[in-house]
């Protein structure tokens, strides 16, 4: 997807900023609220239609100022029958840089709330960012990049279109009959539109995509606007994979595991109006792969752009906004974080960061020297800086989550089965005694709840990789990073004098022993990585322990393709099309949220809300090619087109 350029905005008139690439002004002179009021809030009937609904879905093509936005948050603020929770999914090809929304937004007749949008506006990347509003309740989707690009990739049901966009006539790429053909797939059974547009062209398109039309009085000078419903002979089924993972109206879940991925589901799902019951063997939270004493979070790229770093991207910036949240709870968070760059050069990597158009307040290309004085240590490289990386202890983490979450919480619930009965998921012991049952049931477990996916779905374990990993603790050390350092191993200062360095990985290796071996391969690393000499010697606990290291000893889930399992588990043995995850039907009631490898921390929050919104179905908060890479289903669509491009090549 090609980098996103910002808005240049002309506000010299300050009555109608004015948009110099496309000739024409952001709204009428008259004022803006007042015409998001009338075109787009009275046309779609609002705030009548929402009134008593759970949901209520909006998509918007053109964020512009983002009024049409503020206008419609203040009508639902102040409808005391308001939906309980409203989505507003708005698509910007050239947003705003932060100082000109703030400009915009200088005499705004909603302060508060156009404050609020000012303090959670995202890095101007090209991803759908889930900003969050009301304690949750008003979510934005904030879709940065080409409207035809995003219509294809939304995952969504739409109760009412605000189309707009500067004059068709210097912007038909927002009015075409390509774009408004798309809007059918994401429209709901009573979906209106509305539009401040009545040109020939628009009415003949929104026509042609089975809307019923009408002209009716436009706002201000305009003679007209465009209303329309949509009526269409047939209605387009969802694909088998988008239907909601769990029936209409569930409210309960239970959710096997109580490290971060299953606290962060526990937490999306509550927003989502679903309490949950967090089941886990051990005696409490965070006491398996998520029980590290600190872990890194951090985003990435590459230079095609390509899966992994769109996802790990949209996953960090999920964190960062979480941790906006949340970081005031946690007893400590380290912010900001190097990442060394040892194939490329300052030069090439600022050459990349150009071509990729990625933002500063996502990543930036430091010079050697400039690592140095970050870090405070003699690194050999030039390093990547993530300003909303970071570093955090996992545990209190989940804790926080946990918290917020309202779930009930039961430990030392070691889970055998999984039973579906009479419309309800039951977690069982190795006696067969139901220790928790709700029509939803989450899988959020590591490799400890490896042996319950193995029952439900043998070919897709059996693909997953176990790695064994052991980290290294310094109580003393003279020379302590200043921010998270990574790249060669990595390293993060205690709250002491110390700090913690590693990790090691070993494939299929069952060993719980801390090893002396693993202890000095990361002392040697974090040598390597702070250019020490003479290298740091071990550190011992007291003599009661003297035969081993300080450490601690975890094992990672992963997949083969290093990307999580987050949606539902395919039905074997189905008649249709099996070509394409979003075609293959699902366990009803069964979701997974797992295999996150090393990057628990800052793959939990996203992965948590795309599953929830699975779940319940709202609006995914991912693009539908990053939502098909995480699938579990994916394994089994790339093994049968291999049956059967193997079948097709074959001799006769």
């Amino acid at each position: 997807m090609p980098a996103i350029s910002p808005a240049v905005v002309d506000f010299s008139d300050p009555a109608a900023p004015f948009a110099p690439a496309f000739g024409d002004v952001y709204h009428s002179r008259a004022g803006a609220l007042a015409q998001a009021r009338h075109v787009f809030l009275g046309a779609n009937q609002l705030p009548g239609r929402w009134r008593s609904r759970p949901r209520f879905v909006i998509l918007e093509t053109g964020f512009g100022l983002g009024n049409n936005f503020l206008a419609t948050w203040e009508a639902w603020a102040q409808d005391p029958e308001r939906c309980a929770q409203l989505v507003f999914i708005s698509i910007e090809k050239h947003p705003l840089r932060l100082e000109d929304l703030a400009h915009a937004h200088r005499q705004s007749p909603l302060p508060e709330l156009a404050q609020q949008l000012l303090q959670a506006w995202p890095p101007l990347t090209a991803n759908l960012h889930r900003l969050s509003f009301a304690q949750g309740q008003l979510q934005l989707l904030l879709c940065l990049g080409d409207a035809r690009h995003w219509l294809r990739e939304l995952v969504a049901e739409v109760d009412a279109f605000y189309l707009d966009g500067f004059n068709p006539r210097q912007n038909p790429e927002m009015w075409d009959r390509y774009l408004l053909k798309a809007l059918p797939r994401l429209a709901a059974p009573d979906a209106t539109a509305a539009s401040w547009s009545v040109a020939p062209d628009v009415r003949e398109g929104l026509g042609a995509a089975g809307f019923n039309v009408q002209r009716q009085r436009g706002f201000a000078n305009k003679g007209g606007m465009c209303v329309a419903r949509y009526a269409p002979h047939h209605q387009m089924p969802k694909p088998a994979g988008r239907v909601p993972l769990a029936p209409t109206g569930t409210q309960e879940a239970v959710i096997i595991g109580a490290g971060l991925a299953g606290a962060a589901c526990a937490w999306a799902l509550a927003q989502q109006g679903i309490q949950s019951t967090v089941l886990d063997r051990r005696d409490g939270p965070a006491q398996a792969s998520s029980g590290n004493p600190g872990g890194l979070f951090h985003g990435t790229l590459n230079p095609d752009d390509g899966v992994h770093a769109r996802f790990n991207r949209a996953a960090a910036l999920a964190t960062e906004r979480l941790l906006q949240a949340l970081g005031p709870e946690l007893p400590w968070l380290q912010q900001g974080l190097l990442r060394l760059e040892t194939r490329l050069d300052h030069a090439a990597m600022q050459s990349q960061l150009d071509r990729l158009g990625l933002p500063s307040d996502y990543v930036q290309a430091l010079t050697q020297d400039q690592a140095r004085a970050l870090s405070g240590l003699e690194l050999q490289y030039p390093a990547w800086l993530y300003p909303g990386g970071g570093a955090l202890p996992p545990a209190d983490f989940v804790a926080a989550l946990l918290r917020h979450s309202g779930a009930k919480t039961r430990f030392g619930a070691d889970v055998a089965h999984l039973q579906w009965i009479d419309g309800l998921w039951q977690a069982q012991d190795a006696e067969g005694r139901c220790l928790a049952q709700a029509p939803l049931l989450v899988l959020a477990g590591g490799h400890e709840a490896l042996h319950l996916l193995q029952d439900l779905a043998p070919d897709l374990a059996a693909l997953l990789i176990q790695q064994r990993g052991q980290i290294s603790h310094l109580a003393h050390s003279a020379i302590r990073p200043r921010m998270p350092v990574a790249g060669l191993g990595y390293a993060i200062a205690d709250t002491d004098q110390g700090l913690w360095c590693g990790a090691t990985h070993h494939i299929g290796d069952s060993d719980a022993t801390l090893r002396a071996s693993d202890h000095a391969a990361n002392l040697a690393q974090w040598a390597e990585l702070a250019h020490l000499s003479p290298k740091p010697a071990c550190e011992y606990p007291q003599q009661d322990q003297q035969d081993q290291p300080v450490g601690r000893v975890g094992w990672r889930l992963a997949t083969p393709d290093r990307l999580p399992l987050v949606g539902g588990l395919p039905i074997r043995a189905h008649g249709g099309r099996q070509d394409q995850v979003r075609f293959l039907p699902r366990q009803a009631g069964l979701a997974l949220c797992m295999a996150m490898g090393s990057r628990g921390i800052g793959w939990a929050a996203l992965c948590a809300q795309v599953l929830a919104a699975q779940v319940s179905g709202a609006p995914i908060p991912l693009e539908a090619s990053l939502l098909d890479a995480i699938d579990p289903a994916r394994f089994a669509v790339r093994a049968h087109r291999q049956s059967h491009d193997g079948a097709a090549s074959s001799p006769p």
